[in-house]
């Protein structure tokens, strides 16, 4: 069965928009186009493919219909690469695959951009999640790659190690000194104090503080899902966290943030895990990560 791939932008379109105005705004076509395509690639497979809600979501055959369509314009910028031939058809971004990558939020704080920076020829769409459950978005399908906490390569995947990401438990001054009594953080104190926690997936405070204090609680939390507020909360005092040294370090050096516990930092290995149904194509962008991940990133052990 050959697909139209004219209406299999038109499906990509109306997913990534959610909403078929938007889609007929980001092809350059009229809305009744994007209607009728989709509706003849419906017709074609047999099936629903998109459930028509504000916004549009994919039935199951749609969204396998939507993996093999980012998968085939990935392909085939890969061969334009072989061949020599420039990624920028025409001019215009809309030729330019999606890359789907899920990736740990102080990564793409931190590197990654940098990475993102060195691809030419390609639309990103990252997914954010904990470093500890982003495999299980390539698990189920939903990306090519995965910047992951485990060494474990996922089925159908390979693994190549990165590097160390390494934290630090930091709190400003004040905050040492009104929770920390003389700067004795004990397992008592910690369970008192107020910590800082990213989301309900983030358990780098715990981690840390079972290898340090030999605890495996903190104290009453502040929610804050974003890498660099994390830092900003530290610094004003509301509670301490687990922060990247790549961020803190100006803070550090300059004395608006402090070690908890001086000496004490915890590393964290990165693993980028890519499909191997995408591999070839896969592999300008999987230098890019390696190369600027080993820029920033220390060695793992």
């Amino acid at each position: 069965m050959m697909f139209d791939p004219a209406q299999l932008a038109a499906l990509s379109a109306v997913l990534r928009a959610g909403s078929f105005e938007r889609a007929a705004q980001m092809l350059h076509v009229t809305q009744s186009a994007i209607s009728q395509r989709l509706r003849q690639l419906e017709e074609q497979v047999g099936t629903s493919l998109v459930i028509r809600s504000q916004p549009c979501r994919a039935t199951e055959a749609g969204e396998r219909l939507f993996r093999h369509a980012e998968e085939v314009r990935l392909l085939e910028q890969g061969v334009r690469r072989d061949l020599g031939l420039s990624a920028h058809t025409g001019g215009d971004a809309a030729g330019f695959p999606t890359l789907r990558l899920a990736v740990n939020a102080d990564s793409l704080a931190t590197w990654f951009v940098a990475a993102m920076q060195d691809i030419e020829g390609v639309l990103f769409d990252l997914v954010i999640d904990d470093q500890d459950h982003s495999a299980d978005w390539l698990k189920r399908g939903e990306v090519r790659a995965a910047i992951s906490g485990s060494a474990k390569p996922v089925q159908g995947c390979d693994c190549r190690p990165l590097g160390t990401l390494r934290y630090l438990a930091t709190a400003s001054p004040r905050f040492m000194a009104q929770w920390f009594e003389g700067d004795r953080v004990t397992a008592a104190s910690l369970g008192r104090a107020p910590v800082i926690t990213f989301n309900s997936k983030d358990r780098l405070q715990v981690r840390w503080a079972e290898e340090v204090l030999g605890v495996a609680t903190t104290g009453p939390s502040h929610w804050l899902p974003s890498s660099h507020a994390f830092v900003d909360a530290a610094i004003a005092g509301l509670g301490w966290g687990m922060n990247p040294e790549l961020l803190a370090g100006a803070a550090l050096s300059d004395g608006r943030l402090r070690e908890v516990v001086p000496g004490k930092p915890l590393d964290v290995p990165l693993y980028w895990h890519v499909s191997r149904s995408v591999a070839g194509a896969m592999k300008p962008i999987t230098e890019a990560v390696i190369r600027a991940s080993a820029r920033v990133l220390r060695p793992i052990p």
